[in-house]
């Protein structure tokens, strides 16, 4: 615990490994006070047991003086909060609902309301106890004085990194105060807990001892029962009793349950889902068929299981020669259900005598190797595990290892194999080859080791293990050379164990052997001969752990040639005399080991105690460090005699007095751990207790940052580069507006959310130690100090390189042992500074460049690692901790060489649209913007002739054109913009060059694309100086019609080769890929031209309406075999808006002569108007007045004509009246004539 802030908070913060369980989680002080402390001390003829703790440091005795207390941690359903009805198992793996009728009340707040918020169905409770204390009371004490547990979620990456992510991710969480529902109480707080939610990622079933049980069913009781067999629920003291331990196997880091076989004539093995913090005893379901295997040759058979693996999601078994598989119902891992059902019988025509693991997975699988016996003797079963599908190959694929052998060593016959068979056997990932352990037996018998290639189908024999142990004399090692003298003592090999990070094999029985390349050996003699090592535990960290036929254990540190016995000794009974005076629950005098494991490097047993009332299984940590530094004590101390008296002295072999790391820079670069802050809701009711509303918002807020976290995928480089931006950025202006409301308890729901609050830490600080491992790309280095201070003035004068000058050098030497020098360098620089008996190393890590090629990030890294050590501090320096004893002097850093996690190439569009609007002058944005996906015209050009395209501009930008057009007062009147349409067409009449030249204009713009290379664990981006090959790899009109290219249509497309017009872009760069097939651009290249020739898909678009066409271009972007800068295999695919396309030349040339046909069909009608209009008007007069003419003519005459006939029996005088008249019209009409002939001459 600390106090952090001036608000005087204590923070309990448990460890990415401390999440699960109810038993022992994380070891710390009482809440008090420490001690004062206490010197060292000299006493005369103490006891052994006394004496150690007397002259340990004063925190040793302090620890063991001070009260232990512990974190618990238990898994709760929604339905149990604050029931206390202890855990439930971890069965449910999707969301169960959604929690949106909560977020709607809370109208208060600035995140999204218009979002989906899911529910998990899990919570984990957190108490706090002490030994002799009530739990509930230091809860209580706890909360009152503001001690908030913080929880950190570590999620596992999954094997199969094709179908998921691979990253290193953490969420940092708050545990919220709840009262305690199972009991009625008056008081304000009585029984109490801590509650946070349990997060669930898909693709993740490891959260490091919190995991997914995927081996349970519901019933229709809904109870939950294990699908492997029966749950028994006494463990029966013959299980365990006079058992032999056995090894724990698993995929390291991988495997969400493990379980252990072992129990003598029962088919029962122990399965766990948190590293056995508790257990169940499981009687499985197989069906033990005898009469199948009655053709192996076995003496006896039993219901033993003798070899159990645990995988991600698949569990293995061997019973005899029988081998079975369980996978698991993990539908968060595989996307569906890929659940065997029941245990699956493999190699049933098999005798399999020995199951092999493989501790780490590769290439997207898991392995495992059965070695047989029988009629494919000298052969191996390699099985695959792929998203829990398991398949197996017999190897090798054209003769068995012995006739291999037999040919390798005797090409002429000379001699018969009596008996060869295969021992043990090891996979390499890296080299994607097997070690194999070979005994073989003609005139005598011998071992050797013998690698295959799987690729090649290669054999070939590394080295013969001698027949006898070598005599080392009294050394602590030997290399074998073949020149030194051996024992009487047969060597008998029973295993194998390789470490991929410092590739150290050992080879071990009754003896061990060690070697760095698989060829030269060295014998380490502090093992006895007299002892066989029946399993070997290594942490891949740099500590090996050794168990006996015996149950002895011994302890190894890699990289030295020490081997220390832990138990028995004499460190172990003075531990033991210890905790008996302590009344340690976890040791009892009658106790059998049944297994011993590393779990986060440390170094635990599992013990059957047998008790007088109660016997018990329990997990318990091995002090190796506190044994280490107890047996130092029993053999480096001295009895002197001072005077009449007997003096105790002691001598210290450490080298050094202080050791301390400096200079440590940031880790996330280097681990690539991303992490979250999300902090709980602030609840407004004056006794901050939360209730089960606020607790299901936290879990749709955690629920939403995992959603927002696997969203965060887009091609384009965002401004922002944390997720959680997105969700609270449209109410950021309102955020002081709900803190006031909040503040004065106006919120609604009872409760404010924070959103500022929510983030991605990026800044982390070193805290003193170096990663637990750390990623280098490309050229990458890391660095850091270390400084010493030595023991006694150990200071000596050399003569300096001139022969003229002296420099000090210190006793104290700094050692640097690379796993893979040809691969990865160190240099070491130190400086002495003789006031302070001091020394400062500073040591540089770096990639030498050349040892991977280019890979996805995160995928197909190389193991290696680095270990610094100072010379002779193995075994004889510690450091003083709070929780004990630590060993000091040597670091070992496992190393990953290739991209790293969380790296990923980006479209930097800002910058983009900047470079190509200085470029070309100029820009034109899409009609209708779309802010997730940047538009560009297909020509941005300056020229002033009808360049863009005419119908490219027209449509378009149609005011743009007129910038480029003369004026003219008929042409263009004040409203251009209603004209425009047939006024350009008019004005580019006169160029019809421009239309048969596209499409290579005289003037086009050119597309410079710009790209970043952003790190999403520390938020920085750079500017991508890479090589990289541009594709176009799909594409359509609209974004509905978007379809993938062929291969053969993606050469067409982008290939300078192509010769069929195909063509959609072109550059001016020379430079192409070793075939020439593809250009190669990187930043300072001349940018690209957009072509759309004939063939090509993107040509003679038809617009759909008054603006002109556009295409979606799908683009591929890959630096793969053509950058040397990075060792990440950038793929890049996003979308590129190309709007102003033109048209085809056949269609222009159309288009031109309809235009022309029009133009001037409508020039000739004007001017044929205005030609023939007077004539026309003229004939039209003379027309209309002949027309009415006639009409007045007939018209009188037929007014006449009844007089005539009326007036004849008047007699003369009647006839001469008509006489009159008719000479009277007679003149009327000549003179009517006259006056329209002279009408017409007029007009005429």
């Amino acid at each position: 615990m600390e106090r952090g802030g001036e608000e005087g908070e204590k923070v309990a913060r448990l460890g990415k490994k401390h999440s699960p369980g109810s038993s022992y989680v994380v070891t710390c002080p009482k809440m008090s006070a420490a001690g004062p402390v206490w010197p060292r001390l000299q006493v005369l003829r103490a006891l052994w047991a006394l004496l150690a703790v007397l002259l340990a440091p004063w925190r040793l005795w302090a620890i063991e003086d001070i009260q232990k207390c512990s974190w618990q941690v238990a898994l709760n359903k929604f339905q149990t909060i604050g029931k206390n009805l202890g855990r439930d198992r971890f069965f449910y793996q999707e969301p169960l609902g959604t929690v949106d009728s909560l977020f709607s009340q809370l109208v208060d707040s600035r995140f999204d309301l218009n979002k989906e918020y899911l529910s998990f169905p899990y919570f984990l409770k957190i108490n706090y106890s002490c030994e002799g204390e009530s739990s509930e009371a230091l809860v209580r004490k706890g909360y009152l004085t503001g001690l908030k547990p913080m929880v950190l979620v570590t999620f596992q990456s999954p094997v199969n990194f094709h179908h998921w992510k691979i990253e290193q991710l953490q969420i940092q969480m708050e545990g919220v105060p709840f009262r305690s529902k199972a009991e009625p109480c008056n008081a304000e707080v009585c029984v109490m807990s801590w509650y946070t939610p349990m997060p669930i990622k898909n693709g993740s079933v490891v959260m490091f001892q919190v995991n997914i049980n995927g081996f349970l069913q519901r019933t229709r009781d809904d109870t939950l029962q294990f699908t492997v067999g029966n749950e028994l629920y006494e463990l029966m003291p013959q299980y365990f009793v006079n058992a032999p331990s056995r090894p724990l196997w698993y995929t390291e880091e991988q495997a969400p349950v493990l379980i252990l076989g072992g129990i003598p004539e029962e088919k029962l093995i122990l399965l766990t889902d948190t590293s056995f913090k508790d257990f169940f005893l499981v009687e499985l379901s197989i069906d033990s068929c005898w009469v199948s295997s009655f053709h192996c040759s076995q003496a006896s058979f039993t219901a033993t299981i003798y070899d159990a693996i645990a995988t991600e999601s698949t569990l293995f078994i061997r019973q005899n020669q029988l081998v079975y598989y369980f996978t698991g119902t993990y539908i968060i891992l595989h996307e569906g259900n890929h659940s065997s059902g029941n245990w699956v019988r493999v190699l049933a025509n098999e005798c399999i005598k020995k199951l092999c693991p493989v501790h780490f997975h590769s290439n997207g699988s898991e392995y495992i190797m059965a070695l047989t016996t029988g009629k494919h003797e000298g052969y191996v079963h390699f099985g695959t595990i792929t998203d829990g599908r398991v398949s197996f190959k017999l190897l090798p694929r054209q003769w068995s290892v012995c006739e291999g052998i037999q040919g390798i060593q005797l090409p002429v016959a000379s001699a018969e194999v009596v008996i060869c068979s295969i021992t043990w056997a090891t996979f390499i990932a890296d080299d994607y080859s097997l070690l194999l352990l070979v005994e073989i037996e003609d005139s005598k018998k011998y071992f050797q080791v013998v690698s295959y290639d799987l690729v090649s189908d290669y054999l070939a024999i590394l080295y013969t293990i001698p027949e006898f142990i070598p005599d080392a004399r009294g050394l602590e090692f030997l290399t074998i050379l073949g020149t030194e003298s051996y024992t009487n003592h047969p060597m008998v090999p029973t295993g194998m164990s390789y470490n991929p990070y410092n590739n150290l094999l050992f080879i071990w029985g009754n003896f061990l052997l060690s070697s760095y390349n698989t060829e030269n050996y060295i014998y380490l003699a502090g093992f006895p001969k007299e002892q066989s090592i029946k399993y070997l535990v290594n942490s891949f960290h740099g500590d090996v752990a050794i168990v006996t036929e015996t149950e002895e254990i011994w302890y190894l540190v890699e990289g030295s040639y020490q081997v220390h016995k832990l138990f028995p000794s004499k460190g172990w009974e003075v531990y033991i005399s210890l905790q008996v005076m302590h009344q340690s629950s976890l040791h009892a005098p009658n106790e059998t080991m049944v297994t011993l494991f590393y779990e986060d490097s440390k170094l635990y047993q599992l013990v059957y105690l047998m008790k007088y009332k109660k016997s018990q299984l329990v997990k318990r940590l091995v002090p190796v460090d506190q044994l280490l530094m107890y047996q130092k004590l029993n053999n480096d101390y001295l009895l002197e005699r001072q005077g009449g008296h007997l003096t105790l002295s002691f001598t210290n072999f450490c080298p050094f007095t202080v050791m301390r790391l400096r200079d440590l820079p940031n880790p996330q670069i280097y681990t690539r751990q991303e992490i979250y802050r999300a902090p709980p809701p602030h609840v407004l009711d004056p006794s901050g207790l939360h209730n089960e509303d606020s607790l299901a918002v936290y879990q749709g807020l955690l629920y939403y940052l995992l959603w927002l976290h696997s969203k965060y995928e887009e091609p384009y480089a965002d401004s922002v580069r944390d997720s959680t931006w997105r969700w609270w950025k449209n109410k950021k202006q309102d955020q002081d507006y709900y803190f006031y409301l909040a503040s004065n308890g106006r919120s609604t729901g009872n409760m404010h959310i924070d959103m500022a609050s929510y983030e991605k830490i990026c800044d982390l600080k070193a805290k003193y130690e170096l990663p637990e491992r750390i990623f280098l790309d490309k050229g990458t280095s890391y660095s850091f100090s270390i400084f010493l201070t030595a023991r006694g003035h150990s200071y000596q004068a050399e003569p300096g390189r001139e022969g003229t000058t002296y420099q000090l050098r210190s006793q104290v030497n700094l050692g640097v042992v690379l796993a893979d020098p040809n691969c990865i360098k160190v240099v070491v620089k130190e400086k002495v500074f003789v006031n302070y008996n001091s020394l400062l190393f500073w040591v540089t890590l770096s990639d030498k460049r050349f040892c991977f090629d280019q890979g996805i990030s995160g995928h197909h890294l190389m193991k290696t690692s680095i270990l610094v050590k100072v010379v002779g501090s193995t075994g004889h320096c510690f450091q003083d901790t709070h929780q004990g004893p630590r060993m000091q002097g040597n670091l070992m850093v496992p190393v990953l060489i290739g991209c790293p996690p969380g790296k990923r190439l980006a479209f930097d569009t800002t910058y983009t649209l900047e470079y190509n609007r200085l470029k070309n002058k100029q820009y034109f944005d899409c009609v209708h913007v779309d802010p997730e996906i940047p538009c560009f015209l297909f020509r941005d050009s300056a020229c002033p002739v009808c360049s863009p395209p005419l119908f490219t501009v027209l449509y378009a930008h149609p005011l743009a054109l007129l910038a480029h057009l003369p004026t003219h007062p008929l042409l263009f009147p004040p409203v251009r913009s209603s004209l425009l349409p047939p006024l350009s067409v008019l004005y580019c009449l006169g160029h019809a060059n421009f239309f048969l030249s596209w499409p290579h204009p005289h003037y086009p713009a050119v597309f410079y694309p710009f790209f970043l290379i952003q790190d999403l664990v520390t938020g920085d981006s750079s500017s991508f100086q890479g090589s990289y090959v541009l594709k176009v790899v799909g594409g359509g009109p609209t974004l509905d019609t978007i379809r993938e290219y062929s291969e053969e249509e993606i050469y067409r497309f982008n290939s300078p080769l192509d010769k069929t017009d195909s063509l959609i872009w072109t550059t001016k760069n020379t430079t192409t890929t070793k075939d020439s097939v593809f250009n190669i651009m990187s930043h300072q290249s001349l940018g690209i031209e957009w072509l759309c020739l004939e063939n090509s898909p993107c040509h003679d678009m038809v617009p759909q309406s008054f603006f002109a066409p556009e295409f979606f271009f799908r683009v591929l972007v890959s630096n793969r075999g053509v950058d040397k800068s990075t060792y990440c295999d950038y793929q890049l695919i996003f979308l590129l808006h190309i709007h102003g396309l033109p048209l085809s030349a056949k269609r222009a040339l159309f288009i031109l002569r309809v235009s022309a046909t029009v133009s001037v069909s409508v020039v000739i009608l004007y001017i044929s108007c205005c030609l023939l209009l007077p004539l026309t008007v003229k004939a039209c007069n003379i027309l209309r007045w002949k027309i009415n003419n006639i009409i007045t003519s007939e018209s009188y005459y037929t007014h006449t004509s009844p007089s005539k006939v009326f007036s004849s029996p008047s007699g003369t005088k009647s006839g001469s009246n008509l006489s009159v008249s008719s000479h009277g019209i007679s003149m009327v009409a000549k003179e009517k004539a006259a006056a329209s002939e002279e009408a017409l001459k007029k007009l005429t």
